[in-house]
């Protein structure tokens, strides 16, 4: 997922369900100096959701316990 997050920044906001920020994405992308904010904006938003799902994991888990 890393992977088209960097290379195709608009991809890895519409396979996660992020319709209106995946066209924002694409229209930064459309332009050669847009394209590397895209991409960093992709791969870091893509890091925070999946460390927000660990620590939700780890909220489920101490609450079980």
């Amino acid at each position: 997922m890393i992977l088209i997050a960097v290379l195709f920044p608009w991809l890895s906001f519409f396979l996660r369900g992020k319709i209106l920020i995946g066209f924002i994405c694409l229209f930064l992308q459309f332009t050669l100096i847009g394209w590397l904010p895209a991409a960093i904006w992709a791969v870091a938003s893509r890091v925070d959701e999946k460390n927000k799902n660990r620590i939700r994991q780890l909220e489920r888990r101490m609450q079980r316990s």
